[in-house]
């Protein structure tokens, strides 16, 4: 069998946080082992997250690990299906190293992701006979569970073709648009807020847009535009925002002073004077950020 941490992030594998086991004393230890460890990955913050959960599920054959997955080309305002006969931990590394193996199909936004498309990307993977029809199935499937859960990703890697020839998901991450949850209370009855950093679940809990950021300037704005203009000058000013935090255009006192708490809060924010050299502001020697 196979225990496998459940954090929100990617990379478990090579982090510790993905053990084989033989017999059930031996998941028992390796469950010891991963319960309650900060996990580091590429996809963690920088001090981890403390895994508070496991999965244990039978293990299974593999023969060939592949990639499938689902979300937005912003840039051609379609949604993209990519694949790759790479699949498994080290699939970001191809993606960086070797972008000619990862197939892409983009879906017409009025029609959908057709079946000549869904055939290519399982042809690209190398499948044929009855893997090559379960995996068109699959792709089709997929795409369909994408666009009716209002999901912003769907990736499963890896997807493996085991020993006895059957094309399964072993592992699969879903992320879905926040605005469209609404319409989704079975998804949000899912939230773990062990998850989230205490920051980001007191903005949500008040309607507030927060996003943590990594400088030390704390900015509080109303309207997602004006936040983007000030965190631009802040950078251009030589300083970082330490977050992006819209209130939005008809705030209440009661958000505001939650967003001052928030703010308050992050011991990353301190008051602070950054030189000037900005030509927007010929007349400062230096902006106040405090």
């Amino acid at each position: 069998m196979v225990v496998k941490a459940q954090v929100h992030a990617g990379g478990r594998g090579k982090a510790g946080g993905v053990k084989l086991a033989d017999d059930p004393a031996a998941a028992e230890a390796a469950a010891s082992q991963i319960l309650g460890m900060m996990l580091k990955t590429p996809q963690t913050p920088p001090e981890g997250i403390k895994v508070l959960r496991v999965l244990v599920e039978e293990a299974s054959p593999i023969a060939t690990e592949l990639y499938l997955s689902i979300t937005l080309d912003r840039g051609r305002a379609a949604h993209v299906v990519m694949a790759s006969r790479s699949g498994g931990m080290d699939i970001e590394e191809v993606a960086e190293t070797h972008p000619e193996k990862i197939i892409r199909e983009w879906a017409d936004p009025a029609l959908g992701l057709q079946a000549f498309q869904a055939r290519t990307l399982a042809l690209g993977l190398g499948l044929a006979g009855d893997q090559f029809k379960s995996a068109v199935a699959l792709i089709q499937n997929l795409f369909r569970a994408y666009l009716d859960r209002d999901a912003s990703l769907a990736e499963i890697n890896p997807l493996v073709v085991t020993g006895d020839g059957r094309v399964l998901a072993l592992d699969a991450k879903l992320s879905f648009d926040d605005n469209a949850l609404f319409r989704h209370p079975d998804i949000l009855a899912l939230r773990d807020v062990n998850e989230e950093t205490p920051l980001d679940v007191e903005a949500s809990l008040h309607g507030l847009n927060y996003i943590k950021l990594d400088g030390s300037v704390g900015c509080m704005v109303n309207g997602a535009g004006l936040a983007m203009a000030t965190m631009d000058i802040i950078k251009l000013a030589g300083g970082a925002p330490a977050n992006f935090l819209d209130v939005g255009g008809g705030a209440s006192p009661q958000q505001i002073e939650s967003a001052f708490r928030i703010l308050s809060s992050d011991p990353s924010v301190s008051a602070q004077k950054v030189p000037s050299t900005v030509a927007v502001f010929p007349a400062a020697q230096e902006i106040d950020t405090g």
